[in-house]
């Protein structure tokens, strides 16, 4: 067992190393930590998370497109419709902050071919960007973009300390 663990530690790395090195040109790409890994498409963000799995890696992307919206009915037989025919990734809803999740897995053998993988990455990512502002618009929620924006407000109204105006 300590054997497999050490291959799939290896596999992770491995993953981890040739990722970097098929994103490292783009702009949208940043490292977070290793392993992990940001695209950014518009206003969405595709989250690349490197996992062990047997003696092996699987590389996770995830974007959450639409937090706090309700799961209707017409938004699950929509979202199940677009899984039938999308080329990578389908959708999900996370109960837990109320997100639609857009979620794709591939296996660190994929990872061979740059082009197929940026490509990938691509179609996944304009997926993503497209059907987050779709999704809010027509079932509520806040897009990560909305979310990101408010997150920094907020950080900027916490370090600028209580606004001049709003004293006595």
């Amino acid at each position: 067992m300590p054997e497999r663990k050490a291959r799939a530690r290896a596999a992770v790395h491995a993953a981890s190393q040739k990722i970097e090195k098929m994103l490292k040109d783009s702009p949208a790409y940043r490292k977070v930590e290793d392993g992990l890994y940001a695209v950014k498409q518009g206003s969405s963000m595709i989250m690349i998370k490197v996992h062990p799995w047997k003696d092996r890696a699987v590389i996770r992307l995830v974007a959450q497109l639409v937090k706090g919206v309700t799961m209707e009915c017409m938004l699950a037989v929509e979202l199940l419709g677009l899984n039938a025919v999308l080329r990578f990734g389908a959708f999900a809803f996370v109960p837990e902050g109320q997100a639609v999740i857009l979620c794709h897995t591939l296996v660190d053998r994929d990872l061979g071919d740059r082009e197929e993988f940026t490509e990938t990455i691509r179609d996944f990512a304009f997926v993503a960007d497209e059907y987050d502002d779709r999704i809010a618009a027509r079932y509520g929620g806040q897009t990560m973009e909305d979310l990101m924006e408010e997150s920094v407000l907020a950080h900027m109204r916490q370090a600028g300390g209580p606004d001049p105006a709003d004293r006595p």
